[in-house]
């Protein structure tokens, strides 16, 4: 639960700042940061904002306007959907994806093929907090991915 983080501006700057370092320093070029609905937004946003770049939603089914690209996935209760917009990115603009948690990682899984469908480089997915005995980043195939915290 990241509300006590949003809850406390400092700890909340503290959060951007440290994520922003990351990127920074991880890669030279992002054209975006692709949050993931609803607590990616809180994060998304503000750290494209300091990185100077734009931010794209990945919603639930049903939220976005517009043409949509759509995947239904498997949760650990059930099935769900996630949709971007058709035209959130071009062929070969590099995208980080953004979560407070990862947990078994179908979501996130998700939302990576929906910016695969688009072609776009996914450079990384970037969580707050990790829950590692639940192995969500083995489902993430090859791709990058950083957690700022992690409980075993």
């Amino acid at each position: 639960d990241i509300s006590p983080l949003l809850k406390d501006p400092v700890a909340f700057r503290t959060l951007i700042d440290l994520l922003e370092d990351h990127l920074r320093a991880s890669f030279p070029k992002i054209d975006f940061i692709a949050g993931l609905d609803s607590r990616g937004f809180l994060i998304g946003p503000p750290l494209a904002q300091r990185l100077g770049i734009g931010f794209v939603p990945v919603r639930k089914k049903g939220k976005l306007p517009g043409p949509t690209e759509s995947v239904s996935y498997s949760l650990e209760y059930g099935k769900a959907e996630l949709e971007i917009q058709s035209d959130a990115v071009e062929p070969g603009q590099k995208v980080v994806l953004v979560d407070d948690l990862l947990a078994t990682g179908g979501t996130m899984r998700a939302a990576c093929e929906l910016l695969k469908r688009l072609k776009a480089e996914i450079l990384e997915c970037l969580v707050v907090i990790e829950l590692k005995p639940l192995k969500g980043s083995e489902k993430l195939n090859s791709i990058p991915f950083y957690s700022l915290l992690q409980y075993d």
